[in-house]
């Protein structure tokens, strides 16, 4: 099978040895996303705003590879304070609708750039 490396200039370049994502079949499977804004390459403050940033973020490799946030089935959330859950849901309902996809939240002690959240996704799509 091939591999299709998918790329967006409206996300933030890879900062290390990785693709933004990469297509398999109707698959994609996305990088790890921190909320850098793709323009300044800096990360956005303040926790809503970082959560709302990856959000963009992800949304722009999505369509960079032919789909949307709609079509992915399964979200991984890291955040460095559990006690950010709650904002978490309030910032993803604004960019889904039910079905909701499979999701996991796993607590950290620390992510790149000392960002706050950060967000990998699989995509299928049609």
């Amino acid at each position: 099978m091939s591999k299709t490396v998918i790329h967006s200039d409206n996300a933030p370049a890879a900062i290390g040895t990785y693709s933004q994502a990469i297509k398999a079949g109707n698959t994609v499977y996305m990088s790890g996303q921190i909320p850098l804004d793709p323009k300044t390459m800096e990360l956005v403050e303040g926790f809503e705003a970082q959560t709302v940033q990856v959000f963009e973020n992800l949304k722009a490799v999505a369509e960079a590879a032919g789909g949307s946030l709609k079509d992915i089935v399964k979200l991984n959330i890291f955040l460095t304070d559990l006690g950010n859950f709650a904002t978490v849901n309030e910032v993803m309902s604004r960019y889904f609708q039910q079905p909701y996809p499979a999701r996991a939240a796993i607590g950290i002690a620390a992510l790149p750039k000392s960002a706050q959240v950060e967000m990998d996704a699989v995509l299928v799509l049609e």
